[in-house]
């Protein structure tokens, strides 16, 4: 079992206590950014052993009572049909699937709001489709020159010919499906509404990372720059924060650059600005909740090696640019780390080059490596798999799980019939082949009852896999690297 790092029931407990005093701090009303993810933040999860992937939820959830959730969409990510990539499913069908969980979980969400609305047929009928739902939906506009036109941005004009935002609870929390969605602009277009009708509303940010009060350079905040490269967040020195406090704090290059605007804009809605850097906006307490800092900085350190790897992937697959790669190796320098540093890149690239073909290997939770080779019946991902799991179970590793003769009819099926080159059959080939012989075999059944024992496991193949492999090992919740090969299909 991995060691913790993080302790999670301290970080619930304080996150909540935190985010009652800010409520308290401007009277009757806090708009809440939620940056992230709110559930399966699995990022947070792998870099904070201990933390659970759905702790911001929970932590929400003690706050039932008081809060109010709006899901903020761009109407270009809908025009777009712009994907979520860890899910796969399109923004707009995300903002369906949050109110869903949402809802499920006892939180009450009050309403969506599409940024950058127009008159576009595809934004209208998303809009039509919610309000048939019984959601009430909202319309903000953009803002010339924003967000540098302040005297336009604080006025009728601006903030003012965006609705108004319906809302009855102290805790308004704003989350979307992801980035450029318009989270802060729709919190700070309220702060307007709210003020020109009397109500004391404030506004505050929950991000956790980077770190506030962690080093600039420590492994937590370097993995979530190379989380980030795509987008080229840089990890910073809060200038203002130093210079107000004559204390170092860690923010993000992008809250940095925009807070002299924002600071602006508070003043244009309330006279002065409530905070004197960006860092006194966020509400993170994840820095105070690190019990153990060596097992957080080495899970850090794998982070970011699965980061450079998924850049190669995508290099190879021309899904992006040589800069994420590029700045990912700058990070593992300063990391002082290598692809090596991840014990299942030697052992993987070391089998394949004995045997001239694609090989795997995986490292169980006690440590110990199990390997998979390329076989004329497995692929080496499903040979691995059934490696370890027999490994876990205390099997005979000479036992065939899956026999010959019940894997053959398989591979009738997809060459013969079904068009596919390959005859090796894929992990999810092998699972259902391997659930089926549990019905009638005890080792097949003790094999079956280790997987979720693979859950946190690290893999690293000498190619890249098929989709249909991938998908399998994140289902099981294995850490998967690849090398940027492609490998031979026949």
């Amino acid at each position: 079992m991995q060691k913790q790092g993080f302790d999670n029931a301290k970080y619930l407990a304080m996150q909540s206590d935190h985010i009652r005093e800010r409520i308290g701090q401007f009277g009757d009303k806090l708009y809440l950014e939620f940056g992230g993810k709110l559930f399966d933040d699995y990022h947070a999860s792998r870099v904070l052993p201990g933390f659970e992937p759905d702790s911001k939820l929970r932590m929400l959830m003690q706050l039932a009572d008081q809060a109010e959730i709006i899901i903020a969409i761009n109407a270009a990510d809908i025009t777009k049909n712009k994907i979520r990539y860890d899910l796969g499913i399109t923004y707009d069908l995300d903002v369906l699937r949050l109110i869903r969980v949402f809802t499920d979980r006892g939180l009450y969400v009050g309403s969506v709001v599409i940024t950058h609305y127009s008159e576009i047929p595809a934004i209208v009928q998303f809009k039509n489709k919610l309000e048939k739902m019984g959601i009430r939906v909202y319309r903000h506009y953009t803002i010339n020159g924003y967000p540098s036109n302040i005297p336009l941005i604080v006025s009728d004009e601006g903030y003012g010919k965006n609705d108004y935002i319906e809302t009855s609870r102290p805790l308004i929390v704003v989350t979307a499906p992801g980035p450029g969605s318009g989270k802060m602009a729709t919190c700070l277009s309220q702060l307007y509404h709210e003020n020109k009708r009397g109500i004391k509303a404030g506004y505050a940010k929950f991000e956790t990372f980077p770190v506030w009060n962690l080093p600039l350079k420590h492994p937590v905040n370097l993995a979530y720059e190379a989380a980030t490269a795509d987008l080229n967040d840089v990890n910073m020195i809060d200038p203002f924060h130093l210079e107000s406090y004559g204390e170092t704090a860690v923010n993000y290059n992008r809250d940095v650059e925009i807070f002299p605007v924002l600071s602006a804009i508070f003043e244009g809605i309330f006279g002065e600005c409530p905070y004197k850097s960006p860092t006194d906006m966020g509400v993170n307490m994840a820095g105070f909740c690190i019990v153990d800092d060596e097992v957080c900085r080495e899970a850090s350190r794998q982070e970011i090696i699965r980061r450079y790897y998924q850049a190669l992937g995508k290099l190879i697959k021309d899904e992006s640019a040589n800069g994420e790669a590029y700045k990912i190796e700058l990070i593992m320098k300063q990391a002082k780390i290598s692809p090596e540093n991840r014990a299942v890149v030697p052992a993987a690239l070391s089998l394949a080059a004995s045997i001239l073909a694609p090989a795997a290997a995986l490292e169980l939770p006690d440590g110990k490596i199990v390997l998979g080779k390329t076989k004329e019946l497995l692929g080496a991902s499903a040979a691995v798999l059934l490696n370890a799991v027999k490994e876990l179970g205390g099997i005979d590793h000479g036992l065939d799980l899956i026999s010959p003769e019940s894997i053959a009819p398989i591979q009738e099926l997809k060459v013969k019939y079904l068009g596919s080159i390959n005859p090796r059959l894929h992990t999810d080939e092998v699972l259902i082949a391997l659930s089926t012989c549990a019905a009638t075999d005890e080792n097949a059944q003790k094999a079956l009852e280790q997987l979720p024992r693979l859950r946190g496991c690290q893999l690293h193949t000498s190619v890249l896999l098929s989709d249909v492999d991938t998908k399998i090992f994140k289902k099981l919740g294995i850490d998967l690297t690849c090398e940027p090969v492609q490998g031979d299909k026949k």
